[in-house]
């Protein structure tokens, strides 16, 4: 059997590279699908980037306790995601983590559906989305390449979120490494994502937001989940938990699976089947 065309397109945003392969599609069609895609990430960046002195995550944090703000539907709906994803691992995961460098306590909010509007409840509202925003990206730009009609795809950022579409025709899915295409731990995935989170490339970077202080895994955690944007927060939320306390979070969803890489190992905990090895 011949091995499956991949079309491959690349994207700048969100200070990483974007990545869309599409498998079962002619040249030209792919390239304008993976466009189209990329014209919602550009879109999304301008809502979600707290570098950007006018999106939403920036007016936010002019908010005063007390106030109000109405918040473009996206927006909404990744603070959604994040505030479900605090609730599952157990305050491990937040977007506000890194505020307790500047202030003693987590800043406090709420949001309101009927009116897609967030409340400053207490504290300076200074959300960092870094550790789920692209994820999310991934998951809508995977609704955009639905709408093209283009099922068999791989969505990549930066190398450590990865969203798989249906597997190429003839295939068992598509083969992702643990860290990089040259990585000995590698799996077939298909409609679910991966994603990971450590020290090696920024350093000490994540904060535990039930302490303020840094992480102190020193291998890195992957997370397998239906959707990228739950995937990003629960790896990054396995880099504060213990072992004993990933078993408690991922134990309570049958959908998640946690992958701790240490000396060249690679142990699994969770309920959800295991990808099959590529």
């Amino acid at each position: 059997m011949s091995e499956p065309v991949i079309h491959v397109s690349k994207h700048q945003a969100m200070a990483t590279q974007f990545q869309v392969r599409i498998a079962d599609e002619e040249k030209s069609y792919a390239a304008q699908a993976a466009q189209a895609a990329f014209a919602l990430t550009d879109k999304l960046e301008s809502h979600l980037s707290r570098f950007r002195a006018n999106s939403d995550i920036s007016q936010v944090a002019q908010l005063v306790p007390g106030e109000k703000l109405r918040l473009s539907e996206p927006v909404f709906a990744c603070l959604e995601i994040a505030k479900k994803m605090e609730t599952a691992t157990r305050g491990a995961f937040s977007v506000t983590a890194a505020a307790l460098k500047t202030q003693a306590a987590l800043p406090q909010w709420s949001l309101f559906s009927k009116e897609f509007s967030i409340r400053c409840d207490g504290g300076k509202l200074d959300f960092d989305l870094g550790a789920i925003g692209k994820g999310f990206a991934l998951d809508r730009m995977a609704e955009v390449l639905q709408e093209w009609d283009c099922p068999a795809f791989l969505l990549v950022a930066g190398g450590s979120s990865i969203l798989a579409g249906d597997a190429p025709a003839g295939t068992t899915g598509w083969s992702c490494g643990l860290g990089d295409d040259h990585s000995p731990h590698r799996y077939w995935l298909k409609n679910c994502s991966l994603s990971g989170s450590g020290l090696v490339v920024k350093g000490q970077h994540i904060f535990d937001p039930r302490t303020g202080t840094v992480a102190q895994r020193k291998n890195r955690a992957w997370a397998l989940a239906d959707s990228a944007a739950e995937s990003d927060a629960l790896s990054t939320a396995c880099m504060v938990l213990d072992e004993v306390e990933i078993a408690g979070v991922v134990g309570e969803s049958h959908d998640w699976l946690v992958f701790l890489e240490e000396l060249g190992t690679c142990r699994c905990l969770g309920c959800r089947a295991s990808p099959p090895r590529a």
